[in-house]
């Protein structure tokens, strides 16, 4: 059916429409400039072309995109995803083209730090603006093309008002979108005027009947198994979503998708996976270990999008969760590591208590250096690797603050991880474009970002020796990411040094785990 036209095309830009060789931390690339190399070779290691069929239908796509796809299908409407090299083909006699975006315009973190230090626009951006410029879209206008756009970073269109304008967007969907969707291709399919901008509030986001299964491949196997979050921080918007569980048999549906298609790896997704089937706060051991049992079942490897540190530390100390857990992930004998992104945030008990004082539950605030502390012992000691993100500029953010962070950064030296500094971004500051160079860098945050820059370098280097791109015909890129790391490594001494600053390089305290 796709041979001659489409109705409605979904797609994004390249930096999102690629399985990172499928390492979804490679995929972290995009959110930089090109360093040391040109740009088609960063692009290259970050976001390397997808896999498409006959018609430039992508082997994988991004899971938001697929999820509307399958709303749309189920609906009885002509929908696909498209690669993006593949558009044109279809746009002129299209109805509506849909897009989705983690960072359109490089305004999230980490985003936004690497251009406060290089004043370099990161990829992630460029290859967008590329994306969008490259195509017919004022022809496509003239035959009625509605474009439609959303995802997590629908905001940063708000602060674009000149690119909305000149690509001529339609409307901005902010929020989760299943239910306004329909209504807006319903509009177009009516002739109906479209709404320029639309806020989805958390009392319009759709019911688990709501949310369709994907019925084509997601980027590496990543499949939905709870939205939302009770932690309720301050500086997260997904807290105020409502709280719902993903049925197992749902997310089996989608995992034998994904299989299927030849996608035999998984992420298993949500702001928090050990929260699933909790009663609020409360663990539920039973729905987790199920979770992973039906994950082994069929996934050749696990990883999990986001897990809380606080959630961990709870999980083994009361229940011997973790343990127990990595002894079904690694029960395969093939897959001997798990990897997941955690929010480390800040050193500075008093910061939690005021921004984000259940972040810490069931412990107190007070003891959050200590939570976090444990929780990577905890997670070195069963193989399991974190991308932890610290949280620079917060509101009310004193010096000792962030001493207290470059300390406890001192004290995770011994565990295996990487531990990415971002800059706080509050919205005031986004009415001029380049409020990224206004960002008032302290010494102290400097202090953090070394510290946190070398301890990734020396742990990147043992995760690639012992759990990473192993495989043969990986060694191409295997040897390309070890040189950009010899080259940060040089360009951060050189740096320190041309500073006059103490280097902050130091050997990682022995453990053999």
């Amino acid at each position: 059916m796709h041979s001659g036209k489409i109705d409605i095309i979904l797609t994004t830009d390249r930096s999102m429409m690629s399985n990172h060789h499928g390492k979804e931390f490679l995929g972290f690339m995009t959110t930089g400039p090109p360093i040391s190399m040109p740009e088609s070779l960063w692009m290259w290691i970050a976001a390397p072309k997808m896999k498409v069929d006959e018609f430039g239908r992508p082997w994988q796509a991004p899971y938001a995109l697929r999820k509307l796809e399958a709303l749309l299908i189920d609906h009885g409407y002509n929908a696909s995803v498209i690669d993006p090299d593949y558009v044109d083909r279809y746009l002129l006699n299209a109805k509506v083209l849909m897009l989705s975006h983690h960072d359109y315009f490089a305004l999230c973190p980490p985003s936004s730090e690497w251009w406060v230090i290089t004043k370099k626009e990161p990829v992630n951006a460029r290859s967008f603006k590329k994306f969008m410029n490259s195509l017919p879209i004022r022809e496509a206008k003239k035959n009625g093309l509605k474009i439609i756009v959303g995802g997590p970073s629908a905001w940063q269109w708000l602060y674009n008002i000149d690119l909305w304008s000149s690509w001529m967007v339609d409307t901005v969907v902010d929020g989760e979108g299943e239910r306004i969707v329909l209504d807006l291709i319903e509009r177009v399919y009516n002739g109906e005027p479209l709404p320029r901008y639309v806020f989805v509030g958390p009392k319009d986001v759709p019911t688990l009947d709501e949310i369709h299964p994907i019925k084509y491949a997601s980027v590496n196997g990543l499949v939905e198994i709870m939205r939302g979050c009770p932690r309720r921080c301050k500086f997260c918007s997904v807290t105020l979503r409502a709280l719902r569980y993903i049925p197992l048999e749902k997310i089996e549906e989608e995992m034998m998708v994904n299989v299927r298609n030849g996608v035999k790896n998984g992420i298993l997704h949500s702001e928090d996976v050990l929260l699933y089937g909790a009663r609020g706060l409360n663990l539920n051991p039973e729905a987790l270990i199920k979770l992973h049992e039906l994950a082994r079942k069929h996934l050749r490897e696990i990883a999990w999008s986001h897990a809380a540190l606080a959630t961990i530390k709870n999980a083994e100390d009361d229940y011997r969760l973790i343990s127990r857990i990595m002894e079904i992930v690694k029960s395969n004998e093939v897959q001997n590591y798990l990897g997941v992104e955690v929010g480390l945030e800040t050193g500075s008990p008093r910061l939690v208590k005021k921004i984000m004082p259940a972040k810490s539950q069931p412990y107190s605030p007070e003891r959050w250096p200590e939570v976090v502390e444990d929780a990577f012992s905890i997670m070195h000691e069963n193989h399991i690797v974190p991308a932890a993100t610290v949280i620079l500029g917060l509101p009310d953010e004193t010096p000792e603050d962030l001493m207290l962070t470059a300390e406890l950064i001192d004290r995770l030296n011994p565990y295996r991880s990487l531990i990415v500094p971002m800059f706080f971004v509050p919205m005031g500051l986004l009415k001029n474009k380049d409020w990224f160079t206004e960002v008032k860098v302290k010494d102290e945050h400097i202090e953090v970002m070394r510290r946190c820059l070398w301890h990734s370098i020396r742990w990147a280097e043992d995760i690639i020796n012992r759990f990473y791109l192993k495989n043969p015909s990986q060694a191409p890129l295997r040897f390309l990411i070890k040189v950009f790391l010899r080259y940060v490594k040089w360009k951060g001494k050189s740096v320190e040094k041309s500073l006059g600053l103490r280097p902050t390089e130091a050997p990682i305290t022995p453990i053999t785990k």
